[in-house]
């Protein structure tokens, strides 16, 4: 067991392999909506209910009862205070308590979700004391939409099927039974728990306060084990016997010690099943599978890991969704049609079946020829799509530069909006689409038809002599708001694309460097590149507040750390990749990095981070392509993975 961790808002994260989790604070008071021992995916990876969003707990000793729970109620009141008790905390191999109770009795308690069965365990047990030491746990249940909250009705069901402590509950029509199999005993006493108030739900300006119902208790006694229970989804009393949660610890244990590093351990948490193949969860806990963030994400979390066999399913599984040579950038979680709308997402994909493609001519993999039709299939599509024109505004011009973009819509990853507004709408022709559109028709010539090479030089040419800002740089879009000659000079990340970041780089020499030394001057920070420089007018240094204030920094100086990935190639690139230089930027750019793997959501990396020092981390905790990034620039550091 080690220290508790010196950020006090720190989460922890336990992904199963279909979109559901669990996940809550590691000291004190659940804080988000999201917080849940039992979240599951009902068509996975979307549909996500909330089962089981946690517990009351009591140790019951010769001095009396005291509580290892703690909850926050309206208007700010916590009770009880069991985080009081909590003398240390690790993460692993899996979250794990050490409280110290006022008579010297230690209890340990872990939480562990198993991935493939999707069931959560919950482990206490006596480490020291003597005397009697008896466990109440009652669980807090809502059966709710993962996005939304829970209040008390008449319409919830505390009914119970019950067999020895293995304990099945049926809260709602349409929503998945909660089984526990437990080695406790069960007593029925149904309450409700009322005004539980999500403090981080309130700083965000949304609902903030929820009612659970808990149908009874079970308890334990510690003198004679370890207290279990096993929460699953689904209809059904699995049998009356003892859990197995007592063979399901070390085999979970060995799990997670075979994997290559705790990064590779973190990376597989994103990693979920999708009807007909794979994909990548975007980011904990409130998204799920984007077309964008996968492509992105799956350089570190799949490709630089070895796991090409993972690689290749996601990659077949989204290469069947082009449609007029685009793929969506999300499958909405209710089942409704694609989301066509991103000018990106289609060009990521390139890029990803081309280190694919890469990844397994160095390992001497051959792939099967189906997969490489299909893979070669999807990539003409698009571009051919993107030349012919599609939606949006859609199409290379005459230039060989690709435009895009129409009022009201946001097709680049800088894709905020509130309301019908717009924040970026970057309309026109954006640099690090440019970037894309080059590398992808290269890709095309070297890898399939030779024809793509003409256009690729085309559009280099243009690149190179279209987007030079005399003032510094490059220019963010050219031919703004689809007028010749008009231009968006505002310092943002974007140009980083040009220099590094995709198989190949665009600009070098002294353009190349002073991108670099620009964007490193006004926008790297220790977590990641500022998405506009703090001496443009309409910088935003604080990200937070209600959703139009967040929204509306989101993209408008806000730190994202997956652009320290390009960032990175990039100013190796400039310097010619040579040994002294992997040893500065590892010395340089690293330790901020990783030590943020101890902050925020444990062992992961951040969606955002405030633009202003002290860069305070933000948004989602655990963010894929952040992740996925991180482990990419340990690998072209030639570090460890």
């Amino acid at each position: 067991m080690t220290p508790l961790p010196p950020d006090a808002t720190a989460e922890w994260l336990e992904s199963d392999s279909s979109g559901g989790f669990a996940s809550g604070p590691v000291r004190g008071a659940r804080t988000r909506r999201y917080h849940a021992l039992l979240l599951s995916a009902t068509t996975p990876p979307t549909g996500r209910v909330v089962l089981v969003n946690g517990c009351e707990v009591w140790a019951d000793l010769a001095m009396g009862s005291v509580a290892l729970s703690t909850q926050r109620y309206t208007p700010d009141v916590t009770f009880p205070d069991g985080d009081a008790y909590l003398a240390s905390f690790t993460n692993c191999p899996f979250p794990t308590w050490q409280f110290t109770l006022p008579d010297g009795t230690q209890i340990t308690h872990e939480i562990f979700v198993q991935p493939d069965s999707c069931e959560t365990v919950l482990r206490w047990r006596r480490a020291r004391g003597a005397g009697p030491c008896g466990l109440r746990v009652r669980p807090l249940l809502s059966g709710r939409d993962y996005h939304a909250l829970h209040h008390e009705n008449g319409g919830f069901r505390f009914d119970a099927d019950v067999s020895g402590g293995n304990v099945c509950w049926r809260p709602y029509p349409g929503v998945p039974a909660v089984t526990a199999l437990t080695n406790g005993t069960y007593s029925h006493e149904p309450e409700w728990y009322r005004g539980f108030l999500y403090t981080l739900e309130r700083d965000r300006g949304l609902d903030d306060t929820e009612d659970l119902a808990s149908p009874g208790v079970f308890a334990f006694d510690l003198d004679g084990g370890e207290a279990a229970i096993i929460l699953r989804a689904g209809h059904g009393v699995a049998g009356s016997a003892v859990p197995h949660a007592d063979t399901l610890a070390p085999g979970e244990r060995a799990r997670r010690a075979g994997a290559s590093s705790a990064l590779a351990l973190a990376a597989r948490s994103y990693l979920v099943a999708r009807p007909g193949g794979k994909t990548i969860i975007a980011g904990f806990p409130w998204f799920t599978d984007w077309g964008r963030d996968t492509f992105i994400s799956m350089r570190g979390l799949l490709l630089a890991l070895g796991d090409l066999a993972g690689a290749e399913a996601i990659l077949l599984a989204w290469s069947g969704h082009v449609s007029q040579g685009m793929l969506p950038n999300r499958f909405p979680d209710r089942g409704e049609a694609p989301e066509y709308n991103s000018v990106d997402a289609s060009l990521w994909f390139i890029i990803a079946v081309n280190d694919f493609l890469a990844a397994c001519e160095a390992d001497g993999r051959q792939v099967a020829q189906s997969t490489q039709e299909a893979l070669r299939g999807a990539c003409l599509a698009i571009l051919e799509g993107y030349t012919a024109g599609t939606r949006f505004g859609i199409q290379a011009d005459t230039d060989g530069l690709l435009r895009a973009g129409v009022n009201g819509v946001q097709l680049t990853w800088m894709d905020a909006k509130t309301g019908d507004h717009v924040i970026t709408p970057r309309i026109g022709k954006p640099v690090e689409i440019q970037a894309l559109w080059i590398n992808a028709l290269f890709i095309a010539g070297d890898r399939w038809p030779p024809k793509w090479r003409v256009p690729a030089a085309r559009a280099l040419d243009a690149l190179a002599q279209r987007f030079k800002n005399p003032a510094a740089g490059l220019f963010d879009v050219i031919d703004a708001g689809h007028v010749p000659g008009a231009t968006d000079a505002s310092l943002r990340p974007n140009q980083i694309f040009a220099v590094g970041g995709l198989p190949m780089p665009l600009l070098g020499g002294a353009l190349g460097r002073g991108i670099v030394d620009l964007v490193e001057g006004k926008l790297l920070t220790p977590l990641g590149l500022r998405t506009l420089s703090p001496d443009d007018p309409a910088y935003r240094g604080q990200y937070g507040g209600g959703p139009e204030s967040r929204d509306g920094a989101y993209h408008q100086g806000t730190v994202w750390p997956w652009l320290m990935g390009a960032f990175v190639d990039a100013w190796l690139h400039v310097r010619g990749r040579t040994e002294a230089a992997k040893a500065e930027a590892a010395a340089r750019f690293l330790p901020p990095l990783m030590a943020h793997l101890d902050e925020a959501g444990l062992g992961h990396m951040s969606e955002v981070a405030d633009g202003d020092a002290p860069h305070r981390p933000d948004g989602c905790p655990f963010q894929a392509w952040s992740l996925g990034e991180l482990i990419r620039i340990r690998e072209m550091l030639g570090l460890a993975v």
